[in-house]
């Protein structure tokens, strides 16, 4: 078994036996009602957690998602409401507006070899004072577009309702899958992660690589303010506040390692699902603390980072051991 599926089975695991238990203690876990509920109620966090997944196996961060989300739907509640705009008209707009705010930052990151860190921390402040100036106020959307929208439901026959954040959520994983694994993007970002030098002398194109995943990344931080816009037809400055600390945490307990090159978008889909699933049994409860959560998330993020230190150490023995054996030529 290869060490960079290790990550992903334990996580998988995990989820498994996390949502066995929720299930012994509470049978409506085998229903479609709760798995549509964590499907709709986690859209906002997995939708950009997808983007951010390809982020960190290019080995790097985008702290400026949680922010974009904010500002997307504060822009959407003004344009829409307040000037009387078409929604798909603003739609076009602000999604135009983050996919330029991602690759600015990626060529940023790029070209004068800021850290990701530096240059997207400047980012988030940029979006969420940007939200702020906009508007302090929640702004309630009455557009009919968006009543309709928001009666785009599917019904089960246990009365589990697949919405329209659902399903964009669905979507956006499905398309994440194929991006990664089945096109030279995909692959190209895995060759930037493992080693950016090493990439660059295989002509992978770098440059445009980087740029191109906190494009994706910003993107899909701004289609998730829109579904979260539909969701609660309304938007508010303040909305998504730490959401960009939630997705890392996601994504990481997903199984992608914070140093890069190895990361599958299906485990970021089940690390998004395992604090909904906490969430969720910490609701049926009653009797427990919501900052549970908060403590099992932190325990369960600790782990993840000890088996990615123990695998990286474990890769750069074998690598050394396998240079100081006779015969060996890089």
């Amino acid at each position: 078994m290869k060490a960079r599926f290790l990550p992903l089975i334990v996580t998988f695991i995990v989820f498994i036996i996390l949502y066995g238990l929720c299930y012994t203690q509470f049978s409506s876990f085998g229903s479609m009602r709760v798995v549509c509920n964590l499907l709709r109620d986690n859209a906002y966090i997995g939708i950009p957690a997808i983007g951010m997944t390809f982020v960190i196996i290019s080995g790097g961060i985008d702290l400026s998602v949680g922010s974009v989300i904010a500002f997307t739907g504060v822009f959407c509640a003004l344009m829409i409401d307040r000037k009387g705009m078409h929604p798909l008209v603003v739609f076009a707009i602000i999604l135009s507006i983050g996919t330029i705010f991602g690759a600015t930052m990626g060529f940023i990151i790029h070209t004068f070899k800021i850290p990701a860190f530096i240059v997207t921390l400047s980012g988030m402040f940029l979006a969420r004072g940007g939200a702020y100036v906009l508007t302090t106020d929640s702004i309630r959307i009455t557009h009919p577009f968006y009543v309709r929208v928001s009666k785009l439901v599917y019904i089960f026959p246990d009365k589990g309702r697949f919405t329209f954040a659902a399903g964009a959520f669905l979507v956006v994983l499905i398309l994440g899958i194929l991006l990664a694994h089945f096109t030279r993007f995909g692959r190209n970002v895995y060759a930037v992660g493992g080693n950016e030098n090493a990439a660059l002398l295989l002509g992978v194109p770098v440059r445009s690589t980087i740029i191109g995943v906190y494009t994706l990344s910003s993107f899909l931080a701004t289609f998730a303010g829109i579904v979260l816009s539909l969701s609660k037809r309304s938007g508010d400055s303040t909305i998504a506040m730490g959401a960009e600390l939630d997705i890392i945490a996601a994504v990481v307990i997903g199984g992608t390692l914070l140093t890069g090159g190895v990361g599958y978008v299906v485990g970021t889909f089940i690390g998004v699902l395992v604090p909904g699933v906490i969430h969720t049994y910490l609701i049926l409860d009653g009797s427990l603390s919501p900052w549970w959560i908060k403590i099992v998330i932190g325990v369960l993020l600790f782990v993840f980072i000890v088996l990615q230190k123990f695998l990286s150490t474990r890769q750069y023995t074998f690598g050394l051991r396998q240079q100081l054996e006779p015969g060996y030529s890089p």
